[in-house]
């Protein structure tokens, strides 16, 4: 069973930084791409960023420039570095991970159980 167990999350004030952390974990042998969504309640979950195995990364416009996806291959791990937070972007952050490959099974995605990430005024 495949699990991506994610940390960092919390309180930070506008202006602030925060950095999450997700790890992978069950015999992995493969993922093709993992990435940070984030929803808020009443709207639909969104991508932030994501990251592909050759590292290339996407980002949603309006976190370019403030927030840097990172990954480590070897460990399953990835990471977000986020920067200037802003109010708006309170919500609930998860890890997610794309066409994993642990073992005989192969997985199209798994989550994490979410972080809530509040920026204060």
């Amino acid at each position: 069973q495949v699990q991506l167990v994610e940390s960092g999350g919390g309180l930070v004030q506008a202006g602030g930084s925060l950095r999450l952390s997700c790890a992978a974990s069950g015999s992995i042998f493969s993922i093709d791409a993992m990435g940070w969504y984030r929803q808020v309640p009443g709207k639909q979950r969104e991508l932030v960023a994501s990251i592909t195995d050759g590292g290339t990364t996407h980002y949603k416009d309006s976190v370019k420039g403030r927030f840097t996806i990172s990954r480590d291959n070897a460990k399953n791990t990835v990471e977000l570095q986020m920067n200037s937070l802003e109010t708006g972007e309170t919500a609930v952050y998860y890890c997610n991970a794309e066409r994993v490959i642990s073992g005989p099974r192969r997985y199209l995605e798994r989550w994490g159980q979410g972080n809530l990430v509040t920026v204060s005024s």
